[in-house]
C-alpha cells in the first residue's frame, strides 16, 4: 500500500504521524511510504532520517494526497487538506468531529474513509490512541494555568505552590480520567491545593488510592461545581464523553462568582469544552478573557512538546497503521477495536455519538462495509 505522512499545517503544530522507526517497519513489509519534506523537523526528525528508513521525501501535500492510499496524520485535516481527500482514500488521524460540524460535512463530501484515533478502543478497556496525548495534555495543563495566573499574563498573580506563610493556589479539576489524573499529579507536584470532581465513584476511588489525602475528591453535581468554581484560582476542564460533545459543567453565570484573574484551562476543548464560555484558541493566541476570567483553550496542547508527543503517539498508532497498510479495510473487519474508530465512510456518519452530537443522520458501519 502507498502510505503518506503530510506535514501538519494547524497553527503551531509540529508533531508528525510517523517516526523513522515506523517508516522502516512499513517499508520492510513492502509498503511505499511518502513523507512530506520537513514534516518531522519540528519534532527533531530530519528528512535524512526518513530517507535512511526508506521513505520517499515528496515536496508538498499534493503529492501525498494524490498518491497515498492511506494518509496518516496527527490533527484533524484543515480545510485545504480536506479539499484534497479522495473517495475511498483512508484517513487515520484525530478528528474530534462532535464539536466540528463543518469538518464533518466536508469529510462526508470527500467520500474518504475516516478513522478517528480518539475512538479506537482497547481489549483492556480505554482509548489507547487518545491516552498518550491525554496524559501529556493533562501534565501540561497545570503549567499552562500557572503561566496564565502570572500578573504579566493578566492573572491573579498567584503562585501555585504559595510561599512560606502564604497558602497555595486552589486548583479544581473537573474529571478524574486520564487528563484529570495527570493534571492532579503535576499540580500536586507544584505544591497546589488540589480537588478533583467526577460523577463516577470508581474514578474517584482510583484517584484517592493513588494520591491518598493529598488530592481531595468530590462527587460532581451542579451545586458542588458552583461552589468549587467560586473558590478556585485555576480550573482544569478534563471531562470526556468518548466521541461525543463534552458536558458543559461551568456556565456563563458561574463566572460572575469567580475570583478576578482566575484561570480556566479547558483541555476538553477538542470536544467542545467543559465551559459554556470556552472557544478554541491556538498556541500563537492561546488565551482570552470573559468576565474577568482568563480562558486557555488551545486545541492541540501536546503540540507544545512535539518531540515527546510524536514518539508517544506514533508508538501507540503504529500497530494500527501496519494493520491498515497490510489489510486495507479488511483490518476493520478483523479488529473491532480499530473499527470503533471508523467515523465517516463514503459520505455517511457511522459513529452514533458523532451523529447525535451534530444532528446528522447515522448509518451503521455494517451498511457501509456491505456497500
Amino acid at each position: 500500500m502507498r502510505v503518506g505522512a503530510p506535514r501538519e499545517v494547524k497553527d503551531n503544530e509540529f508533531r508528525v504521524a510517523l517516526t523513522p522507526a515506523g517508516v522502516y517497519e512499513l517499508v520492510q513489509r513492502g509498503h511505499l511510504v511518502m513523507v512530506e519534506r520537513g514534516a518531522g523537523v519540528g519534532a527533531g526528525l530530519s528528512d535524512g532520517d526518513y530517507r535512511t528508513a526508506g521513505a520517499a521525501i515528496v515536496e508538498g501535500p499534493d503529492e501525498i494526497y494524490s498518491g497515498a492510499d492511506l494518509v496518516v496524520k496527527v490533527k484533524e485535516p484543515q480545510p485545504q487538506e480536506r479539499a484534497r481527500l479522495r473517495p475511498g482514500q483512508i484517513l487515520f488521524a484525530y478528528l474530534h468531529l462532535a464539536a466540528d460540524r463543518a469538518q464533518a460535512l466536508e469529510l462526508m463530501r470527500s467520500g474518504a474513509i475516516c478513522i478517528a484515533y480518539e475512538t479506537v478502543t482497547s481489549p483492556f478497556g480505554g482509548l489507547p490512541l487518545l491516552a498518550p496525548m491525554s496524559e501529556i495534555a493533562g501534565r501540561l495543563a497545570p503549567q499552562a494555568g500557572a503561566r496564565c495566573l502570572e500578573k504579566s499574563m493578566g492573572g491573579r498573580g498567584v503562585l501555585l505552590s504559595g510561599a512560606p506563610g502564604v497558602p497555595p493556589a486552589e486548583v479544581v479539576i473537573l474529571g478524574a480520567g486520564t487528563v484529570g489524573t495527570q493534571a492532579a499529579m503535576i499540580a500536586l507536584g507544584m505544591g497546589a491545593s488540589v480537588i478533583v470532581a467526577d460523577r463516577g465513584a470508581e474514578p474517584l476511588r482510583r484517584l484517592s488510592a493513588r494520591f491518598g489525602n493529598a488530592a481531595r475528591t468530590i462527587f460532581s453535581t451542579p451545586t458542588a461545581i458552583a461552589e468549587l468554581v467560586r473558590r478556585a484560582d485555576l480550573i482544569i476542564g478534563a471531562a470526556l464523553v468518548p466521541g461525543a460533545a463534552a458536558p458543559k459543567l461551568v456556565s456563563r453565570g458561574m463566572l460572575a462568582g469567580m475570583k478576578a484573574g482566575a484561570v480556566i484551562v479547558d483541555v476538553a476543548i477538542d470536544q467542545g469544552g467543559c465551559c459554556e464560555t470556552s472557544r478554541p484558541t491556538t498556541h500563537s493566541d492561546p488565551a482570552y478573557v470573559v468576565d474577568g476570567v482568563i480562558h486557555y483553550c488551545v486545541t492541540n496542547m501536546p503540540g507544545a512538546v512535539p518531540r515527546t508527543s510524536t514518539f508517544a503517539l506514533a508508538s501507540a498508532t503504529l500497530p494500527f497503521v501496519l494493520a491498515l497498510a497490510d489489510k486495507g479495510l479488511g483490518a476493520l473487519r478483523d479488529d473491532s477495536h480499530l473499527a470503533a474508530g471508523l467515523t465517516v465512510a463514503r459520505g455517511e456518519i457511522v459513529n452514533a455519538s458523532v451523529a447525535a452530537a451534530l444532528g446528522l443522520p447515522f448509518a451503521p458501519a455494517q451498511k457501509i462495509s456491505k456497500s
